[in-house]
């Protein structure tokens, strides 16, 4: 009976209206807001502000996404140093991921990361799935007009995976994607809730079907995974990891949690960067200057 229950109050939801029902899933999905991690606002002291202005092709209006750069000092000496754009998950702006950044900067990258409509300094509004990625594209453009000749690279956390997915599918520019903590859809992470046998999947709007997308990306392809990961179980890294058809590698992380895995497994970040991409250079000088 209780199960008969829920699957009515579900369809009478969708009935109520799927504007509503839209809206209230962008809201719980996105979780955007201003916050950051305690930690993060002092890692992103000595970073660049970047302002990337743009007109939506989805809403016709006039879009401010704010960023933040922090170059690496082989930007300045090798005409091969990587560019890598930073897609943030959610509920946290992008100062709350000063600290994941860092670490990727202090791997040879210069780092832009963004926050989306609705996060941070970025123009207001609620976020969607197609917001989100174009909000992504437009700073992926950006990065090919500041530094056009540099291999550039996209990488996601947790939400942040699947807009780079998404991303990566759109472009044929990339060198590299990267994700970590994220999944093959939003359906399969909500089967993996406790309530999760509860018939709801058709009602989901922003689904991000990442495992469906993931086929179509045309560059080698890092899923890294936290084994204690309690948000994003490990498995669904793997089975996105699977669907990939290109050249690809699993690092599973052990002891990883969905937030500390970056810094965890940042020697297994560097094996496997050297190993997929040929970054084991820009690794040694890194290592070199510190």
């Amino acid at each position: 009976m209780t199960r008969l229950l829920l699957a009515l109050f579900a369809a009478l939801a969708l009935l109520a209206g799927c504007a509503t029902l839209d809206e209230k899933q962008r809201v719980w999905i996105f979780q955007p807001s201003d916050r950051t991690w305690s930690g993060g606002s002092y890692a992103a002291e000595s970073m660049d502000d970047v302002w990337i202005d743009y007109t939506s092709s989805i809403t016709d209006e006039p879009v401010r996404l704010h960023g933040l750069w922090a170059p690496h000092e082989n930007l300045a000496t090798r005409s091969d140093a990587p560019v890598l754009l930073y897609l943030h998950g959610a509920r946290w702006n992008v100062t709350g991921s000063a600290m994941r950044i860092r670490r990727m900067q202090e791997l040879g990258f210069s780092v832009l990361g963004i926050d989306y409509r609705g996060f941070g300094r970025s123009s207001a509004g609620l976020p969607s799935e197609k917001m989100a990625t174009e909000d992504a594209r437009a700073a992926w453009d950006w990065l090919a007009q500041k530094y056009p000749q540099r291999p550039r690279y996209v990488f996601g956390h947790s939400l942040g995976g699947a807009i780079a997915i998404n991303l990566a599918a759109e472009v044929a520019d990339e060198k590299g994607t990267l994700v970590e903590g994220t999944f093959t859809s939003i359906p399969d992470v909500v089967r993996t809730f406790k309530w999760g046998w509860l018939p709801i999947s058709p009602l989901i709007t922003q689904r991000f079907e990442s495992a469906k997308r993931v086929a179509d990306i045309g560059s080698p392809l890092l899923v890294v995974h936290g084994s204690d990961d309690q948000l994003i179980r490990p498995e669904l890294g793997r089975q996105l990891y699977e669907a990939a058809k290109g050249p690809k590698r699993f690092v599973l992380v052990e002891g990883g949690s969905h937030h500390n895995t970056n810094s965890v497994g940042q020697g297994q970040y560097r094996e496997a960067l050297a190993e997929l991409y040929g970054l084991g250079d820009a690794v040694r000088v890194v290592n070199a200057t510190r």
